[in-house]
């Protein structure tokens, strides 16, 4: 089964969008993404957690601020944490939500926040253990049917978990969005990756540069030497070491600073299978075998 594709060099994730004042005014955000889209990068990342809905909210009145830009966007987004992070003493709870009644809710809160007729990508942010499958499968083909969401798909899951969302789908889940890097390569060998793989989802890597934490140590010293050769940069390389894997994984930045975006665009699609695997040991602290 042929994979979905984003065909874009990275995913814009929008996650620290709400603790950036300068881009909080409508037409400054505006012209952020007119650049972005300049450089061949028309996929925002966000969830309906982000900021509690500001991220969503800022990012849409930067479209209502200039219309056109609307059409010329593609946005995923994610629902399904409740009550993230609550304060002490609030009585609430964190938990996780799948019903069809918070997940509709949910898409036709992000639709209003984002100015947008249509979500492309709607993902369930992480796994329901409540969650009635067949349920939650009927409101999501509901809404890829009603023209609300363009595609479903999941985040943090497990194959069993998506597998049995699936089953109760007409439509295909065709996104999965996991945690992925150089240092965190536990998907590659319990058998996950290749899962989704298999299963025909286009995979995002959220956290692909593992906070900073790659340009440390023997996996930066091997990004800096290979940067050098390469006349790439570092941050770059570590996003073509994601890109080289199976289905093209198309990494989930975090950064919305003009400067660090064009950094992680100075490199090559890939990496030669050497250096891919240098960079694994590296990181790993052995070889393969």
């Amino acid at each position: 089964m042929p994979a979905a594709t984003f065909d874009v060099p990275l995913l814009l994730g929008m996650m620290r969008l709400h603790e950036t004042p300068a881009m909080h005014e409508p037409e400054r955000l505006a012209e952020w993404i007119e650049a972005r889209l300049e450089q061949g990068l028309n996929w925002f990342d966000h969830a309906d957690i982000y900021g509690s809905g500001q991220g969503e909210t800022l990012f849409g009145a930067a479209l209502r601020a200039r219309p056109t830009l609307a059409q010329r966007v593609n946005v995923v987004t994610k629902a399904s944490i409740a009550n993230d992070n609550p304060a002490p003493g609030s009585g609430k709870v964190k938990h996780y939500n799948a019903s069809p009644a918070y997940l509709n809710s949910a898409i036709d809160a992000s639709l209003v926040r984002l100015n947008v007729e249509r979500l492309d990508h709607f993902l369930i942010h992480r796994p329901d253990l409540l969650m009635n499958a067949e349920a939650t499968g009927r409101a999501l083909d509901d809404a890829i049917e009603a023209g609300k969401i363009g595609a479903a798909g999941i985040s943090n899951h497990l194959p069993s978990q998506w597998r049995r969302l699936q089953g109760a789908m007409h439509h295909r889940l065709s996104a999965n969005q996991i945690e992925l890097s150089i240092t965190h390569t536990t998907p590659l060998f319990d058998g996950s990756f290749d899962d989704l793989c298999a299963d025909g989802h286009a995979p995002m890597a959220w956290s692909p540069l593992a906070g900073g934490q790659l340009m440390q140590d023997a996996v930066g010293e091997c990004l800096a030497k290979w940067a050098a050769k390469l006349d790439s940069s570092p941050s770059a390389l570590a996003l073509a070491w994601l890109r080289s894997l199976p289905n093209s994984p198309v990494p989930v930045i975090g950064s919305i600073k003009p400067d660090r975006i064009s950094d992680m665009l100075k490199g090559p699609a890939t990496l030669p299978r050497e250096v891919w695997y240098e960079l694994l040991e590296a990181a790993r602290g052995h070889c393969v075998a």
